[in-house]
Parts: structure tokens; sequence; C-alpha cells
């Protein structure tokens, strides 16, 4: 089964005094089981963020030591730089990488909000995902008026309020801590040093100003210099290379060119070859062409003879096959949607860009933004299937030899059996989703690959009629009861809706495509 790895974007207020970053890093090297991927340190901004990865519980205790180090060594009253801020450790965001879901990163961030607030009397806000104030989902209304502005409304003003921790601020200031997908920092230097012309042009590309969908933006002077200071909160949405265009636009209004950019952190590889296929139009790019990609599969090849492009399904296909209970029927089920969902993203990646498609481009956008979350989900459910029939295992090696043992052992069985089944359920709704999709880009998409997302819909309803044997199954052995009763008829809802969405994707494959009737 997949490893289970959180990715941790960890903001400091400090870029200035090595020695306290250094202290910083020890704090987190010193946990076993978290890597340090990278640090980005700037001094104008006086700013530094690390990257660090691992298992859930390795990285929840990673981060508790660097906001405990930072706190011990920041002191916001004597601190300046161009980027604003609220903390000795200003943002911390947790990212699923693999084998965890936004739920788990979700709990994450909750957990060490409470541990923050309780034993270090830091003020902690959710954001993002995590968040308990949809009012306070953007770190930019959090953040309104920096430490300066909160250390003066945190006690009196209800909206200004934390989620964990006492309202007043100490010298560490607040923290920020959420959940968040993926997430490209990214800075444009401009040929100038008239800081206007920036903040003019964050102004135009910032989603928030009526610019790109997913840009956060900001006009800075950094090193004398004038800078557009970016987060793309999704690059699938909005492309790199899309928000380089636009900033190069509205540079040339004002007379003047990009001098560079730079990346504050690390970038998703994906990102970059959908640069690379816009500009230098190499539209058919695949990963696999990327020699490096290669050599890693390559290397990860555990049998002789077995072909490179199998690899990465090799381990659960062979997990799958071996006489084990789990991961099963359950966890295939998720599999097979969630390469039904990849086919959708396909679809409509061959689409977006296309002028004979500008019509359907920014509902393909959302398509593919929708259909790449799924798929995440998905992905995660393949394992957590497998832990909810593991769990409903050991529930049956509870000793029975008393009354009150027999008792405890039944209801414990009845409970994880009752889990067992919200799992499969869980990955039928979403199923039912990528068939609607696939529908989607069949009947709007690019003609060319509409087999594509038909079989995309084939797999989702593979993963629906395979999520729903385990479900019945499940719910065959428990108390008949309300909930029980529910869940069979959510599932007999999604399987008449799907059976609707299929029929018409039969309909409009015959019209559009040219295919024979069944």
């Amino acid at each position: 089964m997949p490893k289970q790895i959180v990715e941790c974007i960890a903001n400091f207020s400090e870029g200035r005094r090595p020695e306290v970053l250094e202290a910083i890093k020890t704090a987190l090297t010193s946990k076993p089981g978290v890597s340090l991927l990278d640090q980005h340190t700037d001094y104008d901004h006086n700013r530094t963020v690390f990257t660090f990865v691992g298992a859930p519980e390795e990285i929840e205790e990673g981060a508790f030591r660097v906001i405990q180090k930072a706190a011990e060594l920041i002191n916001l009253d004597k601190h300046a730089g161009e980027h604003p801020r609220i903390g000795a450790t200003d943002v911390v965001p947790f990212v699923p990488i693999q084998g965890v879901s936004m739920e788990d990163c979700i709990e994450i961030a909750n957990r060490l909000g409470k541990r923050v607030g309780e034993q270090l009397n830091i003020p902690v806000y959710l954001y993002e995902e995590a968040t308990k104030n949809p009012l306070r989902k953007n770190l930019e209304v959090i953040r309104k008026g920096q430490y300066e502005t909160l250390k003066q409304e945190i006690a009196t003003n209800l909206d200004r309020a934390p989620d964990y921790g006492p309202k007043e601020l100490g010298t560490a200031g607040a923290t920020v801590i959420g959940a968040r997908h993926p997430l490209i920092a990214f800075n444009v230097f401009l040929k100038t040093d008239d800081v206007k012309i920036a903040k003019k042009i964050a102004r135009a590309i910032r989603h928030s100003s009526g610019g790109l969908r997913y840009v956060k933006a900001l006009g800075l002077e950094v090193d004398h210099q004038a800078q557009v200071s970016m987060n793309l909160t999704n690059f699938r949405g909005t492309p790199i290379a899309r928000v380089v265009e636009l900033i190069k636009k509205e540079a040339m209004h004002y007379g003047v060119n990009i001098d560079r950019s730079e990346l504050v952190g690390l970038i998703p590889q994906e990102s970059l070859i959908d640069a690379a296929k816009w500009y230098i139009h190499l539209e058919d790019l695949n990963p696999e062409q990327i020699l490096e990609n290669k050599i890693a599969l390559a290397e990860s090849a555990t049998l002789q003879g077995e072909e490179i492009s199998q690899v990465a399904d090799y381990g659960f296909l062979e997990a799958l096959a071996a006489g084990t209970p789990t991961p099963g029927g359950g966890s295939a089920a998720a599999y097979s949607a969630a390469a039904g969902a990849a086919l959708v993203e396909m679809v409509a990646r061959l689409t977006i860009g296309k002028k004979k498609y500008a019509e359907v481009e920014n509902s393909m956008q959302e398509i593919l933004k929708k259909a790449s979350e799924i798929r995440s989900f998905l992905t995660t459910a393949i394992e957590r299937d497998a832990r909810a029939f593991t769990d409903v295992l050991n529930a049956f090696m509870l000793p029975k030899e008393t009354p009150i043992e027999k008792s405890e052992r039944f209801k414990a069985v009845n409970e994880a059996t009752i889990n067992a089944a919200k799992v499969p359920l869980e990955v039928a709704e979403k199923a039912c989703e990528v068939i609607d999709l696939a529908y989607e880009v069949v009947s709007n998409g690019n003609i060319n690959a509409i087999s594509d997302g038909a079989s995309g819909a084939a797999l989702a309803r593979a993963g629906l009629t395979s999520a729903g044997y385990n479900v019945r199954i499940n719910l065959v052995s428990v108390d008949k009861d309300k909930e029980s009763e529910q869940m069979l008829g959510k599932l007999l809802d999604l399987e008449k809706q799907a059976d609707k969405i299929e029929e018409n994707i039969r309909s409009t494959m015959k019209e559009r495509g040219g295919f024979p009737s069944p």
C-alpha cells in the first residue's frame, strides 16, 4: 500500500540571522522520520520557508517543534520586512501528498492548533480547507493589518478571536495553521525600481481584484527592484505560463519588461511540463518522455522483464492478487474509479487551449480541477478501505469468554463493519461524480478523445458496482437500523443516477462520435 506522506511548508518571520534559522532547522531535523526538502531565505522579505515531509504523526510533531523554537528566538516587536506577517512562525499549511486525504490534513491542523494554543500560549487561526469560519478561509483576511493591528484588535474584535489559544499576542505573535492543495510560491522581478508598477500589475492579475482565478499577488520592492510576489493556489486551474504571459502584457503597458523570476520553495513537476507544452508547443509531451522520470521508473523495477510503464502499479496489483484479505474489492473499486477520473482529466487537458474549444475553456478548467480532487480522494480511499476491513478482522479477534466480553465484541464488530461499509459508499459517491464529469467531456470535450471520456465513465461505473457489492456485504451482517437503511437507500439512488448518465453517454457517443447503437 502507498506510504503515507504529508508535506508541510512552514513560513518563519526571519531571514537575516543564520544562527536563528540553524536552531529552528535543528529542532526540526531532531525528529526522526522528518525530511527537510528545501529552505528558501529572503533577506529583504526577512522571511524563510522550510519545506519538509514525513508521515502524519512525525510531520505534526516536527511542526510543533519548529513553532516552539521560533517562538523562543523571534520577537515580532523587533521584526521588519517586506512580507506581511502576524507571527514568528507565520503560516503552517499541510498538504496531502501520498496515502493521506485532505481530511487527514485538516485533523492534523486542528490537533496542532489546539496544542500550540494550550502549550505555547500562541493564538492560532485555521485557514483554507481547515477553516472553521468561511470568512477567514483566505490567509490575507487573517493577516490584515499584520502583527501590529492584530495586537490591538485580538482582545476586543470578535471577528479576530483565534480558533485556539489566548486572545492576546506575545512577542511570538499568532500562527496560521491549515490544510490546502499544492501551491506554487512564485515571484517575478521587473526591469524597474518603480514599485507602483508592480502593485498595478499585481492588482491586474490577482483574483480578488478581477484577475486570474487561482492567483494571489502583491507588488513589492525587493533589493531596489519592483517585484510581483505571487501564490498560485491551483496550478492546474491557472497554469504558471498563463500567469507569466499576463504579467508580460501588463508590464509592456507600462513600458517595462520582466527581468527574471524565482521560486520560493518547491514546484510540482507537472506545472513545469505544462509550461513546456505551452512555450514550445509540445502538446503531446508525456512525463515518461523525460529522461530522469524514465530512469527513476527503471530503477524502481523489481522484476526482470517487467515493462517500465507497468512498474508504478505493480505493487498494488500484486498485493491485490495475494492470498490476503486486504486489499480487496473495496480497494479495487477505488482504484478503478480513480483511473476513470484520470481519463476525465486527460480529455479536459486535451481540450483546454484549443481554439476550436474556446467556448468550453472555463468549464473544462473546472472539470479538470474537480476530477483531480476526486482522483486524489479515491487514491487515499484505496488504503482507507483496506484499513477499515483490517479493523473488522481485529474486532473479531476480541475475547468472547464471558457475557460482557461477548457483548463488547459484538458491539465492536458491528461498529467496525458499519465503518467498513462507509468507505466504499464514499467511493460509490465519488465514482458517480466521475461518471457525471465524464459525460461533460464526452459532450463538450475534444472529439478526438471522447472514447477516452466514455472509457473513464466505464471504469468509474465498475468502481461504483464493486463498491456497491462491498457496501451490501458489510451491511448484511450488521444490526439493521436507521443508519444502515439510509446507507442502502443512498447506494440505490447513486446506482439509478449512474444508469441515467450512462444512457446519456451512449446517446452522445452515437450522435457526436458516430458510434453504432449497442
